[in-house]
This record gives structure tokens, C-alpha cells and sequence, in this order.
């Protein structure tokens, strides 16, 4: 797992985010389409994992595409990225401007980290990954910790034939139906196209809803 820490250090506002090692090009871009939406100063953590699946998935569960199952390991995600957070002065941190987001597996490990601390006010999820098995299970037994929650989705996804996959839409409006019953400040915005369309303008919406409200 690798930390980079990317605009100004006295920026007021932190973004924390996991990337692939894939992702490389996608944190300047990312970073580019935030500032084109809010002009509130920020900084970002882009937190790159060794393995998708097993370091964002928050428990085991089969594997829904070829042989790779989802290894259950956000919990040690979590651990390295609040030790990172606790040994750099880093802007926002222990204040109500430090938000965790992602995209697709990344957006839901940044909604499952807000039911696990309270470190993070804001949660940006661009299409996460609500058909997990038993996610929106977990939402409706636990309480989340943050404030403000912005969920997304793209309006071809839920038309996948893969059995597991297309949950995705049920799940996403019962994630939604659950933050609002619990009282956050939450918006759901169906996006169009499928799961692989704009990923870093749709995250880059996600964190600008939250940043212009701080």
C-alpha cells in the first residue's frame, strides 16, 4: 500500500481516496474535473492497494467475475490509512472537513470506513459496489458516523444479466432509503451510461457535492 499526498498542504479540506495501481493517471485527471466543479481548496491522499478485491472488500465473498474471490481485508485498509492519518499534519484532519470517497469497490469500502469511525464527515460513493453480499444488511443493523453521504450510480448498470451484479440498482435505492431514515444528508444521482463510464468525472461530482457545502 502506497500514500500520496497530491495539492496544497494548507488547503482547509481533505479528500482521502483508494486508487488501483492501474489508476496512476486517473488522480490528476480526477483532481483536474474536482476544480472545474467547486472552488473550495482541497487535498487529497490517493491511498494505491496492492489488491482490489481483498484490501477494499469488508468481508469475504465469492467472486462474481472469473476466480478471484474478495479477501474480507478492509479492516487492515482502514488501520494504515488512519495510522497515516495520525502521524502526517495533514489539513482537515480532527475537524469536520475530512471526507472519504471512491469508485466502484473504492466507493463502497469509503461508505463501510464511515460506519467504522468518525474520523470522516463526508462520504463520497460514485458507484459503489452495493450488490456486495450482505452490505445493505449491514447498513440497516449499524450506524454510520458521518454526516453527509453522496451516492451515485449510472442508469445502465442495474441491466446487467449477471445475477449478482444487477442488484446493483435495488441496492443502491435501499442504501439510499437507509441514510435518510438514519438522518444523513444524503443525495442519490443516476448518472448515464454503464459502470465504466466517466469514472473519475463521476467521483470528481461525488467530492464536489460535499465540498461545496463546506
Amino acid at each position: 500500500m502506497e500514500f500520496g499526498f497530491y495539492r496544497d498542504p494548507e488547503a482547509p479540506v481533505l479528500l482521502v481516496q483508494p486508487f488501483d495501481r492501474r489508476e496512476s493517471e486517473s488522480v490528476e485527471k480526477e483532481i483536474h474535473e474536482i476544480r472545474k466543479l467547486t472552488d473550495t481548496e482541497f487535498a487529497l491522499i490517493a491511498v494505491t492497494v496492492d489488491d482490489w478485491n481483498d484490501d477494499l472488500s469488508p468481508w469475504n465473498a465469492p467472486a462474481v467475475y472469473g476466480k478471484k474471490d474478495f479477501g474480507g481485508e478492509a479492516s487492515r485498509t482502514l488501520d494504515a490509512i488512519l495510522k497515516y492519518m495520525s502521524s502526517h499534519d495533514l489539513p482537515g484532519k480532527g475537524t469536520e472537513k475530512c471526507c472519504i470517497g471512491g469508485y466502484s469497490l473504492a466507493g463502497l469500502f469509503a461508505l463501510w470506513a464511515a460506519y467504522q469511525t468518525d474520523v470522516f464527515s463526508g462520504v463520497a460513493a460514485a458507484s459503489p459496489s452495493v450488490w456486495y453480499p450482505g452490505f445493505t444488511d449491514y447498513m440497516r443493523e449499524h450506524d454510520i458516523r458521518a454526516g453527509r453521504v453522496y451516492l451515485s450510480l449510472g442508469d445502465a448498470e442495474p441491466r446487467t444479466r449477471h445475477p449478482v451484479m444487477s442488484a446493483v440498482g435495488a441496492g443502491i435505492e435501499e442504501a439510499h432509503d437507509l441514510l435518510l431514515g438514519a438522518g444523513v444528508d444524503s443525495t442519490l444521482e443516476w448518472n448515464s451510461g454503464n459502470h465504466f463510464a466517466d469514472p473519475e468525472l463521476r467521483t470528481a461530482k461525488a467530492f464536489a457535492w460535499l465540498l461545496n457545502d463546506l
